[in-house]
């Protein structure tokens, strides 16, 4: 019959607009590495407290030469060790979600 609505947690939406913001990558690539509609993350970016929005139109400017300055390099590295972790995790827990038996 019809389709039962998903129902996402506050903080998966939350980690899924800050990848967004923090990725460079578009919002299509995101929500189908998710598996959502591209409409619902554009929703939550837009409910969001305008934290990041509009950020992900812009890629990473870090993507440059190496740094002469190795404080700057180590902090520009952990930062982005940082973001690679959070999408681990949001993606850790889109599988969980999607591997749960139908209700």
């Amino acid at each position: 019959m019809g389709q039962e609505r998903r129902h996402f947690t506050d903080e998966f939406k939350r980690e899924s607009v800050a990848l967004l913001a923090s990725s460079g990558r578009s919002l299509g690539q995101i929500a189908g590495e998710l598996g959502i509609s591209p409409s619902m993350l554009r929703n939550w970016r837009n409910r969001s407290d305008g934290r990041g929005a509009g950020t992900a139109l812009h890629p990473n400017k870090s993507a440059s030469t190496s740094s002469p300055d190795p404080t700057a390099e180590i902090a520009r590295l952990r930062r982005e060790n940082d973001r690679l972790r959070m999408e681990r995790d949001i993606l850790k827990k889109a599988v969980a979600i999607f591997s749960e038996p139908p209700r």
